[in-house]
């Protein structure tokens, strides 16, 4: 009996390998940076690590899609509740966020399946998909 051939299919498949040294973004001076990992085009998932400075404070915001939070170090206040270094987050689709405070000078990793728009009084301010975050990492490449 013949084995099945497990070849892939697609030559294009390789893993992708983020190094230590690769760029943080910046993306609130002196506050906030995000390291993308990766991005997933076929399926709109992606993955990062942000780094807070204490007092830094996320606008409020919804998951469109499921994400998983684990702190690294630190701690971050959300939702009334605090998550501290160790401490592993599942948040739903659909899940409503209102500020998210550093408390302590923070790094978390972040997966998430899709898109988190931010919002204010007023209505929708941004949001963040991995379109954008490919953006801002080809844009750190090329600095």
């Amino acid at each position: 009996m013949a084995l099945q051939d497990i070849s892939p299919i697609n030559d294009q498949l390789a893993d992708i390998i983020v190094r230590e040294n690769d760029p943080w973004v910046e993306s609130e001076p002196g506050k906030a940076w995000i390291k993308v990992l990766w991005t997933g085009p076929e399926s709109g998932r992606w993955a990062a690590l942000f780094r807070w400075k204490k007092g830094y404070v996320a606008p409020a915001h919804k998951h469109l899609a499921a994400a998983h939070t684990y702190i690294l170090k630190g701690k971050l206040q959300v939702r009334g509740g605090t998550l501290e270094a160790g401490d592993y987050d599942y948040e739903p689709n659909g899940v409503l966020h209102d500020a998210t405070t550093a408390l302590e000078d923070s790094e978390y990793l972040f997966i998430s399946d899709g898109h988190i728009v931010f919002y204010n009084d007023d209505g929708l301010t941004s949001y963040l998909g991995w379109e954008e975050l490919q953006r801002m990492k080809d844009a750190a490449a090329n600095t």
